[in-house]
């Protein structure tokens, strides 16, 4: 018997980072994401096959039962394997049965978009596998990747949500959010794929105290999540711009890549790679392209 899960993507708008530290962040789900799809087999191997959005192969790998349980850890030529058999073992410690009460598995992944695009691929999986499994997807995300978690929520949610962490644990709202200006937005891909968790190591390094930071992020997030006018948008956006540039000790995306653009640029996630939001009165996709950046979409071809 043949069973299909699927993940949205995500894009963090507001709070990247701080997050972390248990700011308020917007975050909205996409309209990609990825599907899993699991069938019994006899061959007493999981037999796992990951698809691109182009219906080609990426990964392609057995893995016994024994390596999950034992956490085996293969040369480093194979980091996605040994990737991929870290969220099992969290999965199996979780939930042994799928492996006690089976003799094998036939399991394929397929990606709604470019796995280099920086929308989930992790937390998609993650999420795909907990729904799978019925286990705690947080928990699975915390035992496995780390991260805030927020990147689950969005695969859970079909609408905006505001994020934070309190205690340690996800507090969720989801809202709604479809600003009359959402045809002035456009997302841009970088051409580069962000390493968060690099990303992430050096904001802990350069943090320190990040108490008026967290206030200063919450009341922007809260500012763009409800903005009714697009100036007062983009001046939000510019703020949070400003206040991380000055806590990462980075320059913003528009100052270093943009500082042309007749609009507002801000970073989504991770600085530096994956996806920037663009505002802009008119439509800016000639502006990126003419500057080598060819993947430009609408806000309402992204956002579910």
């Amino acid at each position: 018997m043949k069973k299909t899960f699927y993940s949205n993507g995500k894009l963090l708008i507001t709070g990247e980072y701080v997050v972390l530290d248990g700011a308020k962040a917007l975050a909205l789900p996409t309209k990609f994401g990825q599907n899993l799809i699991i069938e019994n087999s006899e061959s007493g191997l999981i037999e796992w096959t990951s698809y691109d959005y182009d219906k080609s192969i990426w990964f392609e790998e057995k893995i016994s039962f024994s390596s999950i349980v034992e956490k085996k850890n293969y040369k480093a030529i194979h980091n996605i394997k040994n990737t991929l058999i870290e969220i099992l073992h969290e999965a199996y410690k979780l939930n042994s049965n799928f492996l006690t009460e089976s003799k094998g598995y036939k399991i394929t992944t397929e990606l709604t978009f470019p796995k280099f695009w920086g929308l989930g691929t992790s937390s998609t999986l993650i999420n795909n596998v907990a729904q799978w499994l019925e286990i705690d997807a947080y928990k699975l995300l915390k035992n496995s990747f780390g991260g805030s978690g927020y990147d689950v929520a969005c695969a859970q949610n079909n609408s905006a949500i505001i994020y934070q962490l309190v205690d340690e644990k996800p507090l969720i709202k989801t809202i709604s959010f479809n600003p009359d200006f959402s045809d002035k937005i456009y997302f841009v891909y970088l051409n580069k794929k962000q390493n968060s968790k690099e990303a992430i190591a050096s904001y802990l390094d350069k943090r320190g105290s990040v108490e008026k930071t967290i206030t200063k992020i919450n009341a922007i997030t809260d500012t763009v999540a409800n903005s009714t006018e697009l100036m007062e948008f983009e001046l939000a956006l510019q703020m949070h711009e400003i206040e991380m540039s000055t806590v990462l000790e980075l320059p913003t995306v528009q100052d270093s890549l943009f500082e042309d653009f007749n609009g507002v640029i801000k970073s989504l996630g991770a600085w530096g790679g994956d996806f920037v939001l663009a505002v802009a009165k008119e439509d800016p996709t000639d502006y990126f392209k003419e500057r080598g950046y060819e993947v430009v979409i609408p806000y309402n071809e992204m956002i579910l």
